[in-house]
């Protein structure tokens, strides 16, 4: 987003009287117009206010339907506002958790009630459907290359993740390995994935964030310990050789390990563990010591807030999920804080095991390089998948 398009989104933001009083009073200051400086500062604001004023008019023209919607300030008057949010599968319980406290929230500092339509699914499958025209207002998604790619389909403007705090990182976890009552197969960490007689459950990192951390954890395990990308293509293709079945995504592969009994080890989210156990499951799991920071980013989705007049909402929103109060549901619900005075806490030390070796994205390239190493038609993955029969 250029320079000059924020300030004049927060001036569309305000009501037409006060624009007007805004505008008026530029024009009746005593600028020194005998100074460069002073014509080109008269001019710009002239500019910027007269097009705020023309966007929240609705201009003397007509638009036809094929343009693009100017940002309405409609759901700043209204007593009721509803959002869309559109998130990966295992962040549903979280959500449900603080979002109510949100309502509450905004509902006390503003007198307006805010109702929230929910979706939830594979990251990669919930970003083709924002694409594809799912109007989500906000969007907290497994990896920011998906956030990246609503980015540059034209409907996030660029520099999302400098507008939140942490890089628009909203949650994080790690990988766990969940296995069967009494570990019968002796899992203790990645190597053992790899042995045979083991049956792994892992979703499919075409259509799955979460697969594409499992996969990534696979890889770094390999590299994090001092092998070179060859020992790493030849350890994930054996672990990929004992995946009988790549589901959809995070909940159905759970579902396929827990409900319907199949495999040995499923790759989960570590959070996703903890929210099982809370529910009174018995699960049996271990966090191995060298893993991946699974790092979750939000963002506003610039077209769709300013096409349904949501921006404010929609901002405080994503500002609430960053809050104290927020982020102790995270942890309560098995994510890791982004926060790191929380993290600090002897509650959530208490919490999580103790990792010895943390991977990052960064340290692989960043996802523009990952997506186009690992998981586009032709890269590792594929290439993997070639040698692996089912």
């Amino acid at each position: 987003m250029s320079l000059w398009q924020r300030p004049l989104k927060r001036l569309q933001a305000m009501s037409y009287d006060k624009l007007l009083r805004i505008y008026t009073e530029h024009r009746t200051y005593r600028f020194r117009l005998n100074s460069l400086k002073g014509f080109v500062s008269l001019f710009l604001v002239g500019t910027v206010l007269s097009m705020a004023l023309a966007a929240c008019s609705g201009g003397t023209g007509s638009n036809s339907s094929s343009e693009t919607p100017t940002a309405s300030p409609v759901a700043a008057s209204k007593d009721n506002v509803e959002l869309t949010l559109v998130s990966f599968a295992v962040t549903k319980a979280a959500h449900e958790a603080i979002i109510p406290k949100f309502v509450e929230q905004w509902k006390k500092d503003h007198n307006q009630t805010v109702t929230f339509k929910q979706s939830y699914g594979g990251s990669g499958s919930q970003t083709r459907a924002v694409i594809d025209g799912l109007e989500a207002d906000v969007v907290h998604l497994a990896l920011a290359g998906d956030t990246t790619k609503i980015e540059k389909a034209g409907l996030i403007q660029p520099g999302w993740e400098k507008e939140v705090p942490n890089n628009g990182i909203v949650s994080k976890s790690v990988a766990a390995l969940v296995t069967r009552s009494g570990n019968p197969k002796g899992i203790k960490n990645w190597e053992d994935l790899a042995k045979d007689g083991v049956k792994l459950i892992t979703a499919n990192p075409k259509t799955s964030g979460g697969a594409k951390w499992n996969f990534l954890a696979l890889w770094d395990s390999v590299i994090k310990t001092g092998g070179d990308e060859a020992k790493a293509t030849e350890f994930v293709t054996k672990v990929y050789k004992n995946v009988p079945i790549l589901p959809k995504d995070s909940r159905e592969a759970t579902d396929t390990f827990a409900k319907q009994g199949q495999g040995d080890v499923l790759i989960n989210y570590e959070n996703e563990v903890i929210l099982a156990q809370q529910k009174g499951e018995k699960v049996d799991y271990v966090v191995p010591d060298v893993n991946i920071s699974i790092d979750n980013p939000i963002a506003v989705v610039d077209k769709n807030v300013d096409k349904h007049g949501t921006r404010e909402v929609a901002e405080g929103f994503v500002k609430y999920l960053y809050s104290p109060e927020a982020q102790q549901e995270f942890v309560k619900l098995g994510f890791r804080p982004v926060d790191e005075t929380l993290a600090q806490n002897k509650e959530v030390t208490d919490k999580f095991p103790k990792l010895k070796t943390l991977g990052t994205v960064a340290d692989l390239g960043g996802w523009s390089a990952i997506d186009k190493k690992f998981f586009a038609d032709g890269g590792v993955f594929d290439k993997i998948q070639a040698q692996v029969k089912r």
